[in-house]
């Protein structure tokens, strides 16, 4: 064999060799790729069903529900594509497919959760974000429409306004049933500068008036009351909390596409 021919051989050899293991790492890597891309739906998945269930109640409408099975549906189709052979995935398109169907007649079964501690408001608010976290995801990849997002991140924020003046209330009322009225007080005045904060004013006018009022009486109550130093010292715990909640969330403020 001449050494024309070996050195071919060799050269072939070697070139055979790294082709395999550039097949070898694309395989790799697409296996890598389709378990992240499984993990990422499915994750998403379970944050749709989490918000589903948890929000409380009141807050809970058909439209939103019907979302929310709606994104789940688009999502497990695409997981489908990815596990062909799944029947818990097939299984549960059936039913997200059931009650997408129904449309707004959607059964809404979430049992209504009264806020009246600060880690509950801050629970809800927490599921309040990761549902804005899915609606802008779905609308950067098309899942949703541009215009219905922006529908959904405007009431989202509402609902968000909703958490605040339910926990204001009840800490309120709260105060008053157990005469710490400067307690009350301070709830009332938060719900208060809350309201006149808001960048759509007339839709929360009749919920400032109340407010205002519900201030007025812990107002006459505290100018009644000979126990100001434990009111102070209740008040001064609450103003830190309801700070805290009441601060603005970043996410609030983010467009839909950004």
């Amino acid at each position: 064999m001449s050494p024309l021919v070996i050195t071919l051989l060799i050269v072939s050899g070697i070139a055979i060799l790294i082709l395999i293991a550039f097949v070898n790492q694309m395989v790799e890597k697409n296996k890598l790729e389709k378990a992240r891309l499984k993990a990422d739906l499915s994750d998403r998945v379970r944050r749709c069903a989490n918000v589903c269930e948890a929000i409380p109640g009141q807050l809970m409408t058909a439209p939103l529900k019907l979302l929310l099975s709606r994104l789940q549906l688009q999502l497990l189709e695409r997981l489908l594509a990815l596990d062909k052979g799944s029947a818990d995935i097939r299984s549960r398109l059936e039913e997200l497919r059931q009650l997408v169907d129904q449309g707004e007649s959607i059964a809404v079964r979430n049992p209504v959760q009264p806020i009246l501690t600060e880690a509950q408001a801050k629970e809800v608010r927490f599921q309040l974000e990761n549902l804005h976290g899915q609606i802008t995801r779905a609308a950067q990849e098309a899942l949703l429409p541009g215009k219905e997002a922006k529908q959904w991140v405007g009431e989202i924020r509402h609902m968000l306004v909703q958490v605040h003046l339910e926990l204001f209330a009840n800490l309120g009322q709260q105060g008053l049933q157990q005469n710490h009225p400067g307690q009350a007080r301070l709830a009332f005045e938060r719900g208060v500068q809350f309201l006149r904060k808001q960048p759509d004013p007339a839709r929360y006018q009749a919920q400032l008036k109340q407010f205002e009022g519900q201030l007025a009486r812990a107002n006459a109550l505290v100018l009644n009351s000979n126990t100001p130093s434990a009111d102070a010292e209740d008040s001064s715990e609450l103003t830190e909390g309801l700070k805290a909640l009441e601060s603005e969330e970043d996410w609030k403020k983010k467009n839909i596409y950004d």
